[in-house]
């Protein structure tokens, strides 16, 4: 199948939550895009998962690489660079551990044809993974309240900047090929030394406005890290890294 839209997803050690994935990708209302998968050197069984699935649903045009330098961003960014040079020219971007809404690459295309050339999407909090209704609610407020609190921070504001910071999560976001090679790509780091999707958005920043927010491009994402860290670790975490996990 030939298609301008290719989904990203970078991968390490996702076995648990990876079919999840992919599933939602396979019952997108728009099947008109091809995914790769960039494995990040899993020590668990996410190649061989990806590689099943592969093979049982062939109406998905799924990809698997490898990218050996660890590193979200380094892997981010060379499933990037495979899409754009199999001829990819609006690139989307999720995580292995993320479910992206049945409209998710629908409701991303009429974004693009909107006229944006970089796109934000709405977080929403997973419901399959334990976490009491309340809880729930309470990320979402944590989500809101990390956007607004990022408008101000003074690494996101300056006179090189075109336009307001959006906060534009690595795990749902959209741009164009051409854009995403002007603006130099994700930087190729780990991810506890840079938030990769804040280096993008903010080198984009600096060449256009046509970037936005878009709350209809909705992906739903793990609360592990909530559950497992608490709110305010977590909070730290997403902020600037001033709490840093064992793993």
């Amino acid at each position: 199948m030939a298609s301008d839209l290719w989904v990203v997803i970078p991968a390490y050690n996702e076995a648990p939550g990876i079919t999840a994935t992919l599933t939602a990708l396979r019952h997108q209302r728009n099947r008109e895009f091809r995914v790769v998968v960039v494995d990040n050197g899993s020590t668990d069984s996410t190649v061989e998962i990806v590689d099943e699935f592969a093979s049982a649903h062939p109406d998905l045009d799924l990809t698997l690489i490898h990218e050996p330098q660890k590193g979200t961003g380094a892997a981010a960014d060379t499933g990037m660079r495979y899409a754009i040079e199999a001829g990819a020219v609006r690139l989307a971007r999720t995580d292995a551990d993320c479910v992206p809404e049945p409209e998710w690459t629908e409701q991303i295309e009429a974004a693009f044809d909107g006229g944006l050339r970089s796109i934000a999407g709405q977080l929403l909090p997973r419901t399959d993974e334990g976490l009491s209704p309340a809880r729930l609610v309470l990320m979402r407020i944590v989500i809101e309240i990390g956007s607004l609190v990022a408008k101000v921070r003074r690494i996101n504001r300056g006179p090189q900047f075109l336009g307001t910071y959006v906060l534009t999560p690595g795990c749902n976001m959209a741009i164009t090929a051409e854009l995403y090679e002007a603006a130099g790509g994700f930087p190729r780091t780990r991810i506890q030394d840079e938030h990769e999707d804040r280096y993008l958005h903010n080198r984009v920043r600096t060449l256009t406005t046509d970037y936005g927010l878009r709350r209809s491009v909705r992906v739903r994402m793990s609360t592990r890290r909530f559950s497992a860290w608490g709110i305010r670790n977590t909070f730290l975490w997403y902020y600037d890294h001033r709490f840093r996990p064992e793993h």
